[in-house]
């Protein structure tokens, strides 16, 4: 079920950690769920960013370059007295966890950790401050490609393609985030569940398996970024590194 603010607009959450590769997997995550998502990876720009975003949640680091999360939590919380705050850290004995929940923190996950977790326990959050619940027709489009999330019908141009259910999961996800460069590693997470690792070839592997069955013989939709990942975008947008091997 997607949430949303009580207005109607998206969610707002904050991510925070000095680990660039981990806080953008989270935005991935977060903006799969239909959030906004800003990332700081500071204590002094999380605390700024809190002020101009006014975020409705906070997935903050306890480990960070200038001063640690508890000190970024004691000065959001001076001008955001409400705001939930998931803590993310690498140590999880009981004293810091205690330590923690008594800065004020709502919820507590130790890394490494699942996506999903970290997604379930900030909706839940999200829900006891008020996030207001909303149901969409399921249908993705993106160009001449539509894909049912209920019946898991894919069409491309009106003709019907018959997609196994790891594929269908996999182009959901591109097609969730159509036009941004997603890594092995982030599909590695969002389709295989894999923490932050796993065999990258069994990307490429399902990769080719959907360009068989969405592009032959028509014009590319899924193109290869090299170094970077994959995008899926409509049929005639310029792909900067295009399309061969996955």
């Amino acid at each position: 079920m997607e949430m949303t603010r009580a207005d109607g607009t998206p969610l707002r959450v904050l991510v925070v950690d000095d680990e660039q590769n981990i806080a953008e997997l989270i935005g991935m995550a977060l903006r799969y769920e239909g959030w906004d998502v800003h990332q700081a990876l500071t204590g002094t720009k999380a605390v700024a960013a809190a002020r101009e975003f006014k975020p409705d949640a906070v997935v903050l680091d306890m480990m960070l370059p200038d001063f640690d999360g508890m000190e970024v939590l004691r000065r959001m919380r001076s001008f955001d007295p409400g705001v939930p705050v998931v803590f993310l850290t690498a140590r999880d004995s009981v004293e810091d966890r205690v330590a923690g929940l008594t800065a004020g923190g709502d919820d507590y996950v130790t890394k490494p950790f699942s996506l999903e977790e970290l997604v379930a326990r900030l909706r839940a959050l999200l829900r006891r401050a008020g996030a207001q619940a909303v149901v969409h027709e399921h249908v993705l489009t993106v160009g001449d490609l539509t894909l049912d999330e209920d019946s898991h019908e894919v069409f491309r141009g009106g003709d019907e393609v018959a997609l196994t259910a790891t594929e269908f999961e996999l182009l959901r996800f591109l097609m969730r985030n159509p036009r941004r460069v997603l890594s092995k590693a982030q599909i590695l997470d969002r389709v295989w569940n894999y923490d932050f690792g796993g065999q990258a070839n069994v990307v490429e592997l399902y990769i080719s398996y959907l360009r068989k069955k969405i592009d032959a013989g028509r014009e590319p939709m899924i193109h290869t970024m090299r170094g970077a990942g994959y995008v899926l975008k409509p049929a005639g947008g310029d792909a900067a590194d295009g399309g061969g091997a996955p």
